[in-house]
């Protein structure tokens, strides 16, 4: 099949890939606001870097429950009327943290803003599969690249506002704000279902691949949230940085796969998702290595940024492979595998914390050196599944013709 230039696309196609990139970049900015304020809520909080560490426990333990809840709830009502809602709940939550003011308020704040987070990002990515159908070529990557660019602006903002001396009660609040308002803007623009809606209680067996691919999913998130959580504590502690600098820390790796993951769909279309995977994961070892190494803050963010560039093509192709296994149950199969696999993101890194007792917080990161080289390694499970292959949208879903635009239509 002939693919039709981006402008022969249906215009109800098009707007959803935009409203999808919305909710991409909402989930990157409330996750990177909390991201940013780790330090000064922790000193608000009085608790210290072990305690941290098993809190992260119930953040994670809250994304698994919202994300186990709204991957089958997407199947059967739709991504249009679950993403909204989800979004709307993220950014609620996103103020608690900031009003915590010991370990058990926080412990109880991050467990409603982890579910928040989970419910909002597989609901996203499950509209993320039914674009990438309806367009018939690889388009995640670029979706997964705004949610950088929400941690990228979370970072100058947080940066910004701790400047100025806000409390993170004052700063989560308004992100938090901001977040309901965008996604209530962005909701009509979403897509109506395209495949048969899950009968509620229908059960599947679930399938190896996906369980293959749900471990790989840990392994990688895992080390990303390493960066999500440990980066700007790591200038600050190992580096002696300022609190402003610091920050910094995460926005070097942000931006890095920002600008990686914009190139991600060209990549994985030429080379295909095993190399992006594996390749990828390499590098990522190399660049943190680099940075737990570093001697200085120069080379410890120029490392940093080499860890994202790394990660950047890893994770879409992962949730890209489960969302196409199976299209009628494409949300059951994301939320199996970013539920586990953002058990990582943001409880995996609770692991750090312990370990800081028997060595310096820079020789922890040889953990996550180690699962990128696993990664890298399994990354042969990514080619694809027969009749996997994503498809054009039909008639009906879109309201266009599969191949390019009524007869009239410009």
């Amino acid at each position: 099949m002939t693919r039709a230039p981006e402008t022969a696309l249906p215009r109800r196609l098009r707007a959803g890939r935009g409203a999808t990139f919305v909710y991409f970049a909402l989930n990157g900015f409330l996750l990177g606001m909390w991201i940013v304020h780790i330090p000064s809520v922790e000193h608000r909080t009085g608790i210290d870097h072990t305690v941290l560490g098993w809190l992260l426990l119930l953040l994670g333990a809250g994304a698994f429950a919202g994300m186990r809840f709204t991957g089958p709830l997407a199947d059967r009502a739709g991504p249009r009327a679950v993403v909204p809602l989800c979004a709307a709940l993220c950014s609620a939550a996103l103020v608690l943290p900031g009003l915590a003011w010991n370990a058990w308020t926080l412990g109880a704040a991050l467990l409603a803003f982890g579910a928040g987070t989970g419910c909002l990002n597989v609901s996203m990515n499950a509209h993320a599969v039914q674009v990438e159908r309806g367009y018939g070529r690889p388009v995640m990557s670029a979706f997964h690249a705004t949610f950088s660019i929400g941690g990228v602006l979370a970072a100058l903002a947080g940066a910004r506002t701790l400047g100025w001396g806000w409390s993170p009660a004052a700063t989560l609040t308004a992100a938090g704000a901001l977040g309901i308002a965008v996604a209530a803007a962005a909701a009509p623009a979403l897509l109506r279902p395209d495949g048969r809606p899950a009968a509620a209680g229908e059960r599947r067996p679930v399938p190896r691949r996906i369980r293959v691919l749900a471990v790989l999913a840990l392994m990688v998130l895992l080390c990303e949230g390493v960066a999500n959580d440990w980066s700007t504590l790591h200038l600050r502690d190992t580096l002696d940085a300022s609190p402003a600098t610091a920050a910094f820390a995460y926005g070097a790796f942000a931006t890095a796969m920002t600008a990686g993951r914009l190139l991600g769909d060209r990549v994985a279309a030429r080379f295909g998702p095993v190399a992006v995977l594996r390749y990828g994961a390499a590098t990522a070892a190399l660049g943190l290595t680099a940075a737990a190494l570093a001697p200085a803050v120069p080379a410890a963010l120029a490392g940093w940024a080499v860890f994202g560039a790394g990660l950047a093509g890893c994770v879409p192709q992962l949730f890209s492979a489960a969302g196409h296994h199976d299209p009628d149950a494409a949300g059951a199969n994301v939320s199996r595998v970013a539920g586990l696999g953002y058990i990582g993101i943001l409880a995996g890194p609770a692991v750090i914390g312990p370990l800081t007792h028997l060595m310096p917080l820079n020789l922890t990161f040889f953990l996550p050196v180690a699962l990128c080289a696993v990664a890298a390694c399994a990354a042969g499970v990514l080619r694809p599944a027969p009749g996997g292959t994503p498809r054009r949208a039909a008639p009906d879903e879109v309201g266009t013709p599969p191949d390019g635009p009524a007869p009239g239509r410009p």
